[in-house]
């Protein structure tokens, strides 16, 4: 796509969204400083129309429905934080999880056979209507022909043209802003766009998605706070998956949570320590964890799914993220300055106890409280005005941690008002700590390191590096000698001549 039709896609984007009174709402005006409340007295006059209807969750669910796949994963985000926008606004956006409009099933039964090389009726011994439409593909309920359960999931027709039109029109937007808006070249736009649009791309491969199921499948097996469904290979293919048939109801249904006999705390805590066992222990997670992609069943039985998006950190960064959550369990918040000083976080130019000093007016105020006391916007404005204060930049690495951080924390909020994300993370936190930092870890690290020094003068030993070869080049001397004999005649030709001049 050229630059120019991705100017046209992102100037309609904006088009959609202000007739839909969804840029700047009518009802946040009192909100806003006189500036935006203006612009925004400004942009309604062109809001009209059927779009312009309902609440304002509505009308931006409306809004970003028709923008595409990345604008609908927007939305996605946006729904599992009630706890900042409302939980009527929250509710407006949920149905961009898993209710979109299907396509036909005589379509995607044809794109299961295309993507398989097979009929149909040689795997599946029944393939129903579809049971979830989401922005990339939709899901059908299938038996095989042993008789167990499987879910299919199936990409929608031409998803990848979509896919790559809002693809260029997000790397505009990101670079206008890099451009135009000064403040936000710290948080680095132009790379965070390029994460987002690295997720979407895997997602186009339903072979990548269904391997990050079986990798997080053995990972969740180790502990009992999630569990994944069992891959069938046979139905896997570029653009088809088939999974087995996940149990419970999905936590995006209403009646989820109205089972008898869940226990809503537990439920919360397993959303939480599941998380975190998963990228502490195992250094990979699931990376979209929102309320479509979770089934729960009493008493507290999570299965996930839709794992098209898998995040995944190193030795370092899981050391670090550990170290700072327990910092900050343990409230000590030097350690945790100098955690984020030594990772690189933070300026070397920057004062450490100062930094300190401000990690603690984020930490005290909140800790041990009952999470209704809490403002999570409050909290996230205050944590935003200390990044920019030190100068921190976005680390696009650690992007899809942060996200699903956000979102797993505004899941468990939303099973659990009153859920602690501390006290939920601190038994994962402390395993960790206790496995990886005690005396026993500190040793066998020193082991390793020692094992490979000797393994690399070994190495050095039985292939030394060649002596430096020195090429000197010889060349004939009469060329020189020939032209340092014809400037030294003619100097003294020059040298004479001027004699003669001045006798003359």
């Amino acid at each position: 796509m050229s630059r120019a039709a991705a100017f046209l896609r992102l100037i309609g984007a904006g088009w959609r969204l202000v007739r839909a009174d969804a840029l700047v709402p009518k009802e946040v005006e009192p909100l806003l400083p006189p500036s935006a409340r203006l612009a925004g007295r400004f942009l309604r006059l062109f809001a009209g129309g059927k779009t312009r209807k309902g609440r304002p969750g509505e009308r931006l669910a409306r809004a970003l429905e028709g923008l595409g796949p990345v604008a609908i994963k927007m939305g996605q985000f946006l729904s599992t934080r009630a706890d900042i926008f409302g939980a009527t606004f929250a509710e407006d956006l949920s149905h961009l999880k898993d209710r979109l409009a299907p396509f036909p099933t005589a379509i995607a039964r044809a794109e299961v056979e295309r993507s398989l090389a097979r009929p149909i009726d040689s795997l599946y011994a029944s393939f129903g209507e579809p049971v979830g439409a989401a922005s990339l593909a939709q899901a059908h309920e299938a038996t095989l022909l042993d008789g167990a359960k499987v879910a299919v999931k199936v990409l929608r027709p031409g998803i990848e043209r979509r896919v790559a039109e809002d693809s260029a029109t997000l790397r505009l937007a990101a670079d206008l802003a890099h451009r135009l808006v000064p403040a936000a070249r710290r948080l680095r736009p132009r790379e965070f766009v390029e994460v987002v649009i690295r997720a979407l791309d895997l997602e186009m491969d339903l072979r990548f998605e269904a391997a990050g199921c079986a990798e997080l499948g053995e990972a969740m097996a180790l502990d009992t706070h999630m569990r994944a469904p069992a891959v069938v290979w046979d139905g896997v293919g570029k653009r088809v998956l088939t999974l087995a048939w996940a149990p419970g109801v999905p936590l995006s249904d209403p009646k989820a949570l109205e089972q008898e006999g869940l226990d809503r705390k537990a439920l919360a805590d397993n959303v939480t320590r599941g998380f975190l066992a998963q990228a502490l222990d195992h250094g990979l997670f699931h990376a979209d964890l929102h309320e479509g992609n979770l089934f729960v069943s009493a008493p507290a039985a999570i299965t996930a799914v839709d794992y098209g998006i898998v995040g995944r950190l190193g030795p370092a960064e899981r050391k670090y993220l550990a170290e700072i959550l327990y910092g900050f369990l343990s409230r000590d918040y030097v350690r945790v300055a100098k955690i984020h000083f030594d990772a690189g976080y933070v300026p070397a130019h920057q004062d450490m106890d100062a930094f300190a000093q401000a990690l603690r007016a984020v930490g005290e105020p909140v800790f041990g409280r009952d999470a209704r006391q809490v403002s999570m916007g409050k909290l996230l404005a205050q944590l935003f005005e200390i990044t920019a204060l030190f100068e921190m930049a976005l680390r696009p690495e650690l992007v899809l941690l942060q996200k699903t951080m956000v979102t797993v924390e505004g899941v468990a909020r939303r099973i659990d008002p009153a859920h602690d994300l501390w006290a939920a993370s601190d038994p994962v936190v402390r395993r960790w700590i206790a496995r990886e930092l005690s005396p026993v870890a500190r040793m066998k690290e020193l082991a390793d390191e020692a094992l490979r020094a000797l393994k690399a003068m070994a190495r050095y030993a039985e292939q030394p590096p060649a002596p430096p070869t020195v090429i000197v080049e010889k060349r004939p001397a009469w060329p020189w000698f020939l032209a340092g004999a014809g400037a030294m005649v003619l100097a003294i030709l020059a040298v004479r001549i001027a004699v003669a001049l001045i006798l003359a």
